[in-house]
Protein backbone atom coordinates (compact mmCIF):
# COMPACT_ATOMS: atom_id res chain seq x y z
CA UNK A 1 0.00 0.00 0.00
CA UNK A 2 1.17 3.63 -0.90
CA UNK A 3 0.24 6.97 0.11
CA UNK A 4 1.36 9.71 -1.39
CA UNK A 5 1.84 12.77 0.90
CA UNK A 6 2.42 16.32 -1.06
CA UNK A 7 0.42 20.01 -0.89
CA UNK A 8 -1.04 21.70 -3.78
CA UNK A 9 -2.38 25.34 -2.48
CA UNK A 10 -0.58 25.02 0.33
CA UNK A 11 -2.41 22.14 2.32
CA UNK A 12 -1.48 18.65 2.60
CA UNK A 13 -2.87 16.50 0.58
CA UNK A 14 -2.72 12.48 0.83
CA UNK A 15 -3.78 9.89 -2.10
CA UNK A 16 -3.52 6.22 -2.07
CA UNK A 17 -2.11 4.68 -4.87
CA UNK A 18 -1.66 1.01 -6.59
CA UNK A 19 1.81 -0.43 -7.00
CA UNK A 20 2.40 0.97 -9.93
CA UNK A 21 1.95 4.45 -9.18
CA UNK A 22 -1.27 5.05 -10.49
CA UNK A 23 -3.96 6.88 -8.10
CA UNK A 24 -6.82 4.67 -6.21
CA UNK A 25 -9.54 5.77 -4.46
CA UNK A 26 -10.13 9.74 -3.35
CA UNK A 27 -7.43 12.22 -2.60
CA UNK A 28 -7.99 13.79 0.82
CA UNK A 29 -7.18 17.24 1.90
CA UNK A 30 -5.73 17.26 5.07
CA UNK A 31 -5.53 20.77 7.37
CA UNK A 32 -1.61 20.97 8.19
CA UNK A 33 -2.77 21.12 12.39
CA UNK A 34 -4.29 17.61 11.51
CA UNK A 35 -1.64 16.16 9.64
CA UNK A 36 0.38 14.44 12.13
CA UNK A 37 -2.92 12.53 13.37
CA UNK A 38 -4.24 11.56 10.43
CA UNK A 39 -0.69 10.16 9.16
CA UNK A 40 -0.95 8.23 12.73
CA UNK A 41 -3.76 6.88 11.78
CA UNK A 42 -2.91 5.69 8.48
CA UNK A 43 0.51 4.00 9.46
CA UNK A 44 -1.49 1.38 11.37
CA UNK A 45 -2.33 0.01 8.04
CA UNK A 46 1.60 -0.09 7.44
CA UNK A 47 2.01 2.21 4.64
CA UNK A 48 5.05 3.20 2.40
CA UNK A 49 4.95 7.25 2.03
CA UNK A 50 5.69 8.40 -1.21
CA UNK A 51 7.15 11.84 -0.85
CA UNK A 52 9.26 14.55 -2.42
CA UNK A 53 11.56 14.93 0.65
CA UNK A 54 11.98 13.54 3.58
CA UNK A 55 13.86 16.21 5.19
CA UNK A 56 10.51 18.65 4.02
CA UNK A 57 7.42 15.94 5.33
CA UNK A 58 9.20 14.12 7.99
CA UNK A 59 9.81 16.82 10.35
CA UNK A 60 6.41 17.88 10.40
CA UNK A 61 5.33 14.67 11.67
CA UNK A 62 7.89 14.15 14.77
CA UNK A 63 7.34 17.49 15.15
CA UNK A 64 3.88 16.46 16.16
CA UNK A 65 5.18 12.90 17.91
CA UNK A 66 4.18 10.57 14.89
CA UNK A 67 7.01 8.24 13.34
CA UNK A 68 6.69 6.18 9.80
CA UNK A 69 7.93 2.90 9.15
CA UNK A 70 8.38 3.48 5.83
CA UNK A 71 8.99 5.78 3.00
CA UNK A 72 10.16 6.43 -0.90
CA UNK A 73 11.91 9.51 -1.17
CA UNK A 74 11.64 10.57 -4.61
CA UNK A 75 14.02 12.90 -5.25
CA UNK A 76 16.58 10.34 -3.45
CA UNK A 77 15.10 7.50 -5.86
CA UNK A 78 15.39 9.79 -8.57
CA UNK A 79 18.84 10.38 -8.45
CA UNK A 80 19.88 6.85 -8.45
CA UNK A 81 17.40 6.25 -11.29
CA UNK A 82 18.73 8.39 -13.65
CA UNK A 83 22.29 7.49 -13.18
CA UNK A 84 21.92 3.43 -13.10
CA UNK A 85 23.36 1.16 -15.75
CA UNK A 86 20.00 -0.85 -14.85
CA UNK A 87 17.53 2.02 -16.11
CA UNK A 88 19.52 3.19 -18.51
CA UNK A 89 17.14 2.90 -20.99
CA UNK A 90 14.08 4.17 -19.25
CA UNK A 91 11.96 7.06 -19.74
CA UNK A 92 13.14 8.75 -16.40
CA UNK A 93 16.95 8.22 -17.48
CA UNK A 94 16.45 9.85 -20.66
CA UNK A 95 14.52 12.60 -20.62
CA UNK A 96 15.58 16.05 -20.30
CA UNK A 97 16.47 17.33 -16.80
CA UNK A 98 14.04 18.61 -14.85
CA UNK A 99 13.66 19.84 -11.45
CA UNK A 100 13.53 16.35 -9.55
CA UNK A 101 17.23 16.55 -11.20
CA UNK A 102 18.00 19.87 -8.90
CA UNK A 103 20.02 19.59 -5.64
CA UNK A 104 17.32 18.80 -2.78
CA UNK A 105 15.91 22.09 -0.56
CA UNK A 106 17.66 23.34 2.34
CA UNK A 107 17.35 21.36 4.84
CA UNK A 108 15.86 21.44 8.44
CA UNK A 109 17.55 23.49 11.09
CA UNK A 110 17.07 23.43 14.61
CA UNK A 111 15.61 26.58 15.85
CA UNK A 112 15.41 28.24 19.41
CA UNK A 113 11.34 29.13 19.21
CA UNK A 114 10.52 25.99 17.00
CA UNK A 115 11.58 22.48 17.01
CA UNK A 116 12.35 22.57 12.93
CA UNK A 117 11.65 25.52 10.47
CA UNK A 118 12.47 25.72 7.04
CA UNK A 119 10.84 27.39 3.95
CA UNK A 120 7.43 27.20 2.95
CA UNK A 121 7.47 24.83 -0.60
CA UNK A 122 6.12 26.78 -3.59
CA UNK A 123 2.66 26.16 -5.19
CA UNK A 124 3.77 24.51 -7.61
CA UNK A 125 6.50 22.52 -5.74
CA UNK A 126 4.42 19.41 -6.06
CA UNK A 127 4.31 19.32 -9.91
CA UNK A 128 4.21 15.89 -10.78
CA UNK A 129 5.50 14.29 -7.38
CA UNK A 130 2.64 11.41 -8.48
CA UNK A 131 3.98 11.65 -11.96
CA UNK A 132 7.51 11.13 -10.95
CA UNK A 133 6.43 8.11 -8.72
CA UNK A 134 5.18 6.75 -11.68
CA UNK A 135 8.05 7.40 -13.65
CA UNK A 136 10.18 5.84 -11.20
CA UNK A 137 8.27 2.48 -10.94
CA UNK A 138 7.97 1.82 -14.70
CA UNK A 139 11.93 2.17 -14.56
CA UNK A 140 12.06 -0.23 -11.67
CA UNK A 141 9.95 -2.88 -13.08
CA UNK A 142 11.80 -2.44 -16.43
CA UNK A 143 15.04 -2.26 -15.43
CA UNK A 144 18.18 -5.16 -15.54
CA UNK A 145 17.44 -6.31 -11.98
CA UNK A 146 13.74 -4.91 -10.39
CA UNK A 147 15.37 -6.89 -7.05
CA UNK A 148 18.39 -4.89 -6.71
CA UNK A 149 17.01 -1.47 -7.22
CA UNK A 150 14.06 -2.02 -5.10
CA UNK A 151 16.34 -2.90 -2.45
CA UNK A 152 18.49 0.09 -2.82
CA UNK A 153 15.66 2.47 -3.11
CA UNK A 154 14.24 0.93 0.17
CA UNK A 155 17.39 1.67 1.92
CA UNK A 156 18.42 5.23 0.73
CA UNK A 157 14.87 5.92 1.88
CA UNK A 158 15.09 4.04 5.21
CA UNK A 159 18.39 6.09 5.75
CA UNK A 160 17.04 9.37 5.42
CA UNK A 161 14.24 8.63 7.99
CA UNK A 162 16.66 7.38 10.54
CA UNK A 163 18.63 10.90 9.50
CA UNK A 164 15.61 12.96 10.06
CA UNK A 165 15.13 10.80 13.43
CA UNK A 166 19.05 11.42 14.25
CA UNK A 167 18.78 14.98 14.11
CA UNK A 168 15.62 15.68 16.24
CA UNK A 169 16.80 13.31 19.09
CA UNK A 170 19.96 14.62 19.03
CA UNK A 171 23.26 13.34 20.56
CA UNK A 172 23.66 14.02 24.38
CA UNK A 173 26.41 16.29 24.87
CA UNK A 174 27.46 18.00 28.21
CA UNK A 175 29.18 21.25 27.16
CA UNK A 176 30.18 22.30 30.76
CA UNK A 177 32.31 19.05 30.20
CA UNK A 178 33.03 20.23 26.13
CA UNK A 179 34.35 23.33 27.59
CA UNK A 180 36.69 21.74 30.11
CA UNK A 181 38.10 20.04 27.47
CA UNK A 182 38.45 22.62 25.56
CA UNK A 183 40.40 24.57 28.48
CA UNK A 184 42.79 21.55 29.54
CA UNK A 185 44.09 21.51 25.70
CA UNK A 186 44.01 24.89 24.50
CA UNK A 187 44.19 26.93 27.94
CA UNK A 188 40.90 29.47 29.15
CA UNK A 189 38.55 30.47 26.52
CA UNK A 190 40.26 33.72 25.03
CA UNK A 191 38.99 36.80 24.49
CA UNK A 192 37.29 37.29 20.93
CA UNK A 193 40.37 37.83 17.82
CA UNK A 194 42.88 36.25 20.60
CA UNK A 195 44.73 32.76 20.30
CA UNK A 196 44.10 31.06 23.09
CA UNK A 197 47.18 30.35 25.44
CA UNK A 198 48.54 26.77 24.39
CA UNK A 199 48.32 28.33 21.13
CA UNK A 200 50.14 31.37 21.66
CA UNK A 201 52.74 29.92 23.59
CA UNK A 202 53.19 27.65 20.65
CA UNK A 203 53.32 30.05 18.00
CA UNK A 204 56.12 32.29 20.35
CA UNK A 205 58.23 28.86 20.23
CA UNK A 206 57.75 28.40 16.24
CA UNK A 207 58.54 31.86 15.50
CA UNK A 208 61.77 31.67 17.66
CA UNK A 209 62.53 28.15 15.92
CA UNK A 210 62.19 29.94 12.19
CA UNK A 211 63.03 33.33 12.74
CA UNK A 212 60.30 34.73 11.73
CA UNK A 213 58.58 36.87 14.60
CA UNK A 214 55.68 37.85 12.36
CA UNK A 215 54.76 34.19 10.91
CA UNK A 216 51.53 33.42 10.79
CA UNK A 217 51.11 29.62 10.90
CA UNK A 218 47.99 30.24 9.61
CA UNK A 219 48.42 31.45 6.37
CA UNK A 220 49.53 28.54 3.98
CA UNK A 221 51.76 31.02 2.01
CA UNK A 222 53.44 32.82 4.73
CA UNK A 223 54.06 29.23 6.42
CA UNK A 224 55.66 28.16 3.22
CA UNK A 225 57.92 30.82 3.26
CA UNK A 226 58.83 30.87 6.59
CA UNK A 227 59.76 27.19 5.98
CA UNK A 228 61.68 28.05 2.93
CA UNK A 229 63.68 30.82 4.63
CA UNK A 230 64.80 28.27 7.21
CA UNK A 231 65.96 25.99 4.58
CA UNK A 232 63.17 23.49 4.69
CA UNK A 233 62.14 23.08 1.23
CA UNK A 234 58.57 21.20 1.27
CA UNK A 235 56.22 21.47 -1.28
CA UNK A 236 52.74 22.22 1.02
CA UNK A 237 51.85 22.62 4.59
CA UNK A 238 50.03 19.08 5.27
CA UNK A 239 51.16 17.46 7.83
CA UNK A 240 51.83 14.52 6.12
CA UNK A 241 54.29 16.84 3.96
CA UNK A 242 55.83 18.19 7.31
CA UNK A 243 56.51 14.74 9.48
CA UNK A 244 59.14 13.94 6.03
CA UNK A 245 60.89 16.70 7.42
CA UNK A 246 63.63 16.71 10.37
CA UNK A 247 63.78 20.11 12.26
CA UNK A 248 63.26 21.31 15.95
CA UNK A 249 60.46 23.59 14.56
CA UNK A 250 58.33 20.60 12.88
CA UNK A 251 57.14 19.04 16.36
CA UNK A 252 55.97 22.29 17.15
CA UNK A 253 54.34 22.92 14.06
CA UNK A 254 52.47 19.73 13.97
CA UNK A 255 50.93 20.13 17.65
CA UNK A 256 50.23 24.11 17.10
CA UNK A 257 47.85 22.37 13.22
CA UNK A 258 46.35 19.79 15.37
CA UNK A 259 45.16 22.17 18.55
CA UNK A 260 43.91 24.70 15.95
CA UNK A 261 42.06 22.47 14.12
CA UNK A 262 40.19 21.63 16.87
CA UNK A 263 39.64 25.30 17.98
CA UNK A 264 38.81 26.04 14.53
CA UNK A 265 36.04 22.76 13.95
CA UNK A 266 34.98 21.82 17.76
CA UNK A 267 35.97 24.73 19.29
CA UNK A 268 34.14 26.99 21.92
CA UNK A 269 32.34 28.84 18.61
CA UNK A 270 31.32 25.51 17.34
CA UNK A 271 30.00 25.08 21.42
CA UNK A 272 27.94 27.91 21.08
CA UNK A 273 26.26 27.68 17.97
CA UNK A 274 25.74 23.48 17.37
CA UNK A 275 24.85 22.59 21.30
CA UNK A 276 21.50 23.45 22.81
CA UNK A 277 19.76 22.01 25.50
CA UNK A 278 21.89 19.30 25.98
CA UNK A 279 21.83 18.13 22.59
CA UNK A 280 24.14 18.31 19.59
CA UNK A 281 21.68 17.91 16.41
CA UNK A 282 23.86 16.41 13.80
CA UNK A 283 22.45 17.33 9.91
CA UNK A 284 22.78 14.34 7.68
CA UNK A 285 22.68 14.23 3.57
CA UNK A 286 21.87 11.38 2.55
CA UNK A 287 23.48 10.51 -0.75
CA UNK A 288 25.55 13.49 -0.32
CA UNK A 289 28.32 11.42 -1.87
CA UNK A 290 28.60 10.37 -5.28
CA UNK A 291 29.15 7.44 -3.99
CA UNK A 292 26.07 6.99 -1.83
CA UNK A 293 28.06 8.04 1.66
CA UNK A 294 26.75 10.95 3.36
CA UNK A 295 27.58 14.06 4.19
CA UNK A 296 26.57 16.63 6.49
CA UNK A 297 25.32 20.20 6.51
CA UNK A 298 26.08 23.08 8.21
CA UNK A 299 29.38 23.97 10.75
CA UNK A 300 27.79 21.04 13.11
CA UNK A 301 30.29 18.45 11.15
CA UNK A 302 28.54 15.68 12.38
CA UNK A 303 31.00 12.74 10.34
CA UNK A 304 34.34 14.57 11.64
CA UNK A 305 33.69 14.60 15.47
CA UNK A 306 37.79 14.05 16.98
CA UNK A 307 38.67 12.11 19.71
CA UNK A 308 39.60 15.23 21.75
CA UNK A 309 35.97 16.17 22.15
CA UNK A 310 34.22 12.80 22.06
CA UNK A 311 34.29 12.48 25.91
CA UNK A 312 31.26 15.42 25.87
CA UNK A 313 29.01 13.01 24.66
CA UNK A 314 27.47 11.47 27.96
CA UNK A 315 24.75 9.53 28.25
CA UNK A 316 21.37 11.00 30.00
CA UNK A 317 21.10 9.46 34.03
CA UNK A 318 20.34 5.91 33.77
CA UNK A 319 21.02 5.61 29.89
CA UNK A 320 24.21 4.46 28.28
CA UNK A 321 25.73 4.95 24.76
CA UNK A 322 26.44 1.28 22.76
CA UNK A 323 28.78 2.66 20.16
CA UNK A 324 29.29 -0.01 17.29
CA UNK A 325 31.97 -0.28 14.35
CA UNK A 326 32.51 -2.86 11.91
CA UNK A 327 35.60 -3.76 11.75
CA UNK A 328 37.66 -3.65 8.02
CA UNK A 329 33.98 -3.19 6.67
CA UNK A 330 35.51 -2.14 2.82
CA UNK A 331 37.96 -4.90 2.34
CA UNK A 332 35.03 -7.56 3.42
CA UNK A 333 32.83 -5.95 1.48
CA UNK A 334 35.33 -6.50 -1.75
CA UNK A 335 35.66 -10.01 -0.58
CA UNK A 336 31.73 -10.56 -0.95
CA UNK A 337 31.30 -8.37 -4.05
CA UNK A 338 33.86 -10.88 -5.87
CA UNK A 339 32.75 -14.26 -4.58
CA UNK A 340 36.27 -14.96 -3.19
CA UNK A 341 36.18 -17.59 -1.14
CA UNK A 342 40.00 -17.39 -0.20
CA UNK A 343 39.89 -13.78 1.64
CA UNK A 344 36.35 -14.21 3.11
CA UNK A 345 37.84 -17.35 4.95
CA UNK A 346 41.02 -15.03 5.67
CA UNK A 347 38.42 -12.45 6.98
CA UNK A 348 36.67 -15.29 9.27
CA UNK A 349 38.38 -15.88 12.40
CA UNK A 350 38.13 -11.78 13.20
CA UNK A 351 41.03 -10.02 11.98
CA UNK A 352 41.25 -9.97 8.03
CA UNK A 353 44.71 -8.62 7.65
CA UNK A 354 45.89 -11.14 10.32
CA UNK A 355 44.51 -13.92 8.15
CA UNK A 356 45.85 -12.67 5.01
CA UNK A 357 49.21 -13.21 6.77
CA UNK A 358 48.47 -16.09 7.82
CA UNK A 359 47.48 -17.74 4.09
CA UNK A 360 50.93 -16.44 3.44
CA UNK A 361 50.44 -13.76 1.21
CA UNK A 362 52.56 -10.88 2.96
CA UNK A 363 54.59 -11.41 5.66
CA UNK A 364 53.04 -9.03 8.23
CA UNK A 365 50.10 -7.16 9.19
CA UNK A 366 51.29 -3.71 8.08
CA UNK A 367 52.04 -5.27 4.45
CA UNK A 368 48.51 -6.54 4.42
CA UNK A 369 46.46 -3.83 5.54
CA UNK A 370 49.20 -1.44 2.63
CA UNK A 371 48.43 -3.83 -0.01
CA UNK A 372 44.58 -4.20 0.61
CA UNK A 373 44.45 -0.45 0.71
CA UNK A 374 46.99 0.13 -2.20
CA UNK A 375 44.37 -2.35 -4.46
CA UNK A 376 40.86 -0.35 -3.44
CA UNK A 377 42.56 2.96 -3.58
CA UNK A 378 44.85 2.31 -6.50
CA UNK A 379 48.02 3.46 -4.87
CA UNK A 380 49.97 0.69 -6.94
CA UNK A 381 53.43 2.12 -6.64
CA UNK A 382 56.17 1.65 -3.84
CA UNK A 383 55.52 -0.43 -0.73
CA UNK A 384 51.34 -1.38 -2.10
CA UNK A 385 52.47 -1.73 -5.74
CA UNK A 386 55.51 -4.79 -4.91
CA UNK A 387 53.21 -6.32 -2.62
CA UNK A 388 49.87 -6.17 -5.07
CA UNK A 389 51.15 -9.17 -7.06
CA UNK A 390 51.41 -11.31 -4.31
CA UNK A 391 48.00 -10.39 -3.25
CA UNK A 392 46.54 -10.75 -6.49
CA UNK A 393 48.08 -14.74 -6.58
CA UNK A 394 46.09 -15.24 -3.33
CA UNK A 395 42.75 -13.30 -4.08
CA UNK A 396 42.55 -13.13 -7.97
CA UNK A 397 39.07 -12.80 -7.86
CA UNK A 398 38.81 -10.00 -5.64
CA UNK A 399 41.58 -7.77 -6.70
CA UNK A 400 40.11 -8.32 -10.49
CA UNK A 401 37.20 -7.17 -9.52
CA UNK A 402 38.77 -3.57 -8.50
CA UNK A 403 41.51 -3.96 -11.72
CA UNK A 404 38.66 -4.53 -13.87
CA UNK A 405 36.33 -1.25 -12.45
CA UNK A 406 40.03 0.61 -12.74
CA UNK A 407 40.28 -0.53 -16.56
CA UNK A 408 36.31 0.48 -17.09
CA UNK A 409 37.00 4.01 -15.58
CA UNK A 410 40.21 3.88 -17.61
CA UNK A 411 38.46 3.81 -20.78
CA UNK A 412 35.45 6.36 -19.71
CA UNK A 413 32.80 3.92 -18.77
CA UNK A 414 30.86 3.61 -16.00
CA UNK A 415 30.72 0.85 -12.75
CA UNK A 416 28.39 0.17 -10.62
CA UNK A 417 27.80 -0.93 -6.94
CA UNK A 418 26.16 -4.32 -5.63
CA UNK A 419 22.80 -2.92 -5.70
CA UNK A 420 22.63 -0.69 -9.01
CA UNK A 421 24.15 3.05 -8.23
CA UNK A 422 26.91 4.19 -10.67
CA UNK A 423 29.32 6.12 -11.08
CA UNK A 424 29.44 9.05 -13.07
CA UNK A 425 31.13 9.10 -16.89
CA UNK A 426 33.95 11.73 -16.70
CA UNK A 427 33.30 15.38 -17.98
CA UNK A 428 33.62 17.32 -21.59
CA UNK A 429 36.91 18.22 -20.43
CA UNK A 430 38.73 14.76 -19.72
CA UNK A 431 36.46 12.97 -22.77
CA UNK A 432 38.49 16.00 -24.89
CA UNK A 433 41.88 15.36 -23.47
CA UNK A 434 41.54 11.90 -24.09
CA UNK A 435 40.54 12.66 -27.50
CA UNK A 436 42.72 14.96 -28.63
CA UNK A 437 46.21 13.09 -26.72
CA UNK A 438 45.58 10.60 -29.99
CA UNK A 439 44.78 12.65 -33.13
CA UNK A 440 46.93 14.68 -35.71
CA UNK A 441 49.14 16.87 -33.79
CA UNK A 442 49.33 15.20 -30.28
CA UNK A 443 52.24 15.39 -28.89
CA UNK A 444 54.01 13.31 -26.36
CA UNK A 445 53.10 15.82 -23.47
CA UNK A 446 49.43 15.49 -24.68
CA UNK A 447 49.48 11.98 -24.25
CA UNK A 448 51.22 11.76 -21.06
CA UNK A 449 48.51 13.80 -19.68
CA UNK A 450 45.63 11.78 -21.00
CA UNK A 451 46.89 8.93 -19.28
CA UNK A 452 47.44 10.12 -16.15
CA UNK A 453 43.70 11.54 -16.38
CA UNK A 454 42.69 8.13 -17.49
CA UNK A 455 44.73 6.56 -14.44
CA UNK A 456 42.66 9.35 -11.74
CA UNK A 457 39.57 8.51 -13.17
CA UNK A 458 40.88 4.69 -12.88
CA UNK A 459 41.21 5.29 -9.38
CA UNK A 460 38.07 6.50 -9.19
CA UNK A 461 35.95 3.77 -10.28
CA UNK A 462 38.22 1.39 -8.59
CA UNK A 463 37.30 2.77 -5.53
CA UNK A 464 33.58 3.57 -5.79
CA UNK A 465 32.76 -0.20 -6.14
CA UNK A 466 33.49 -1.13 -2.58
CA UNK A 467 33.13 2.28 -1.21
CA UNK A 468 29.66 2.86 -2.37
CA UNK A 469 28.56 -0.77 -1.54
CA UNK A 470 29.68 -0.43 1.72
CA UNK A 471 27.49 2.62 2.11
CA UNK A 472 24.55 0.11 0.92
CA UNK A 473 25.61 -2.35 3.48
CA UNK A 474 25.64 0.66 6.28
CA UNK A 475 22.11 1.55 5.10
CA UNK A 476 20.85 -1.63 5.44
CA UNK A 477 22.29 -2.52 9.12
CA UNK A 478 21.16 1.15 9.98
CA UNK A 479 17.80 0.55 8.40
CA UNK A 480 17.64 -3.08 10.20
CA UNK A 481 18.55 -1.86 13.42
CA UNK A 482 15.92 0.87 13.12
CA UNK A 483 13.17 -1.63 12.63
CA UNK A 484 14.90 -3.73 15.71
CA UNK A 485 14.43 -0.58 18.08
CA UNK A 486 11.04 0.37 17.49
CA UNK A 487 10.02 -3.29 18.28
CA UNK A 488 12.07 -3.11 21.46
CA UNK A 489 10.45 0.22 22.13
CA UNK A 490 6.76 -0.73 22.10
CA UNK A 491 4.13 2.24 22.28
CA UNK A 492 6.86 4.64 23.97
CA UNK A 493 8.17 7.58 21.92
CA UNK A 494 11.55 8.00 19.99
CA UNK A 495 13.45 10.05 22.35
CA UNK A 496 11.76 7.65 25.68
CA UNK A 497 13.49 4.47 24.64
CA UNK A 498 17.05 3.12 22.72
CA UNK A 499 16.92 5.36 19.61
CA UNK A 500 19.61 6.07 16.88
CA UNK A 501 21.75 9.29 17.68
CA UNK A 502 24.77 8.98 15.07
CA UNK A 503 26.16 7.64 12.28
CA UNK A 504 29.51 7.74 10.88
CA UNK A 505 30.25 5.82 8.03
CA UNK A 506 30.81 2.23 9.67
CA UNK A 507 30.13 3.19 12.75
CA UNK A 508 26.56 3.88 14.99
CA UNK A 509 25.81 5.09 18.65
CA UNK A 510 22.63 4.13 20.17
CA UNK A 511 21.43 6.00 23.34
CA UNK A 512 19.11 3.82 25.24
CA UNK A 513 18.37 3.20 28.80
CA UNK A 514 20.67 1.01 30.82
CA UNK A 515 18.19 -1.96 31.18
CA UNK A 516 18.04 -2.12 27.58
CA UNK A 517 21.60 -2.10 26.51
CA UNK A 518 22.61 -6.09 26.36
CA UNK A 519 19.27 -6.24 24.18
CA UNK A 520 20.06 -3.24 21.93
CA UNK A 521 23.93 -4.70 21.62
CA UNK A 522 22.19 -7.79 20.29
CA UNK A 523 20.46 -5.63 18.22
CA UNK A 524 22.93 -3.92 16.51
CA UNK A 525 25.17 -7.41 16.02
CA UNK A 526 22.03 -8.90 14.52
CA UNK A 527 21.09 -6.05 12.05
CA UNK A 528 24.83 -6.44 10.55
CA UNK A 529 24.76 -9.98 10.13
CA UNK A 530 21.22 -9.51 8.22
CA UNK A 531 22.49 -6.83 6.33
CA UNK A 532 25.57 -8.85 4.95
CA UNK A 533 22.32 -11.20 4.20
CA UNK A 534 20.16 -9.07 2.03
CA UNK A 535 23.41 -7.97 -0.03
CA UNK A 536 25.12 -10.88 -0.35
CA UNK A 537 23.34 -13.94 0.34
CA UNK A 538 25.01 -17.15 1.39
CA UNK A 539 28.35 -15.65 1.01
CA UNK A 540 30.32 -16.44 3.66
CA UNK A 541 31.76 -12.81 4.57
CA UNK A 542 31.47 -12.21 8.25
CA UNK A 543 31.14 -8.40 9.58
CA UNK A 544 31.92 -8.55 13.04
CA UNK A 545 31.45 -5.74 14.90
CA UNK A 546 33.39 -3.79 17.74
CA UNK A 547 30.61 -2.86 20.12
CA UNK A 548 31.19 -0.89 23.22
CA UNK A 549 28.65 -0.05 26.31
CA UNK A 550 29.73 3.13 28.06
CA UNK A 551 28.53 6.36 30.03
CA UNK A 552 30.41 8.70 27.28
CA UNK A 553 31.50 7.99 23.83
CA UNK A 554 35.06 9.07 24.66
CA UNK A 555 35.56 5.71 26.25
CA UNK A 556 33.88 3.59 23.66
CA UNK A 557 37.67 2.81 22.15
Amino acid sequence: MFVALFESAGRPVLQPLDTEGFPTGERREVDARQLGPVVAEIERENPRWVWDDTTRWYWRLLSARVRVERCVDLRLSHAILRGSELTAGSRLATAERNSWDAAAPDSVTVAEDALFDLSEPSDDETEDALAEFALQREAIAGSADPARLSLLLAAESAGALVAAEMLYAGLPWRADLHDGLLTELLGARPAPGERPAKLAELLDTLRALLDSPELNPDSPPDLLKALGRAGLMVRSTRSYELKKVEHPAIPVLLEYKKLARLLSANGWHWLDTNVRDGRFHPEYVPGGVVTGRWASKGGGGALQLPKQVRGAVVADPGWKLVVADASQLEPRILAAMAGDQGMAEAGAAGDLYAGIVASGAVATRDQAKVAMLGAMYGATTGESGRLMPALKRAYPRAIGLVETAARAGERGEIVSTRLGRSSPRPGAEWRESQSDAYGEGATDADASRARGQARGWGRFTRNFVVQGTAAEWALCWMANLRKSLTDLSGDRWLTDTAHLVFFMHDEVVVHCPAELAPRVEAAIRQAAVDAGRLLFGAMPVTFPLTVAVVDDYGKAK
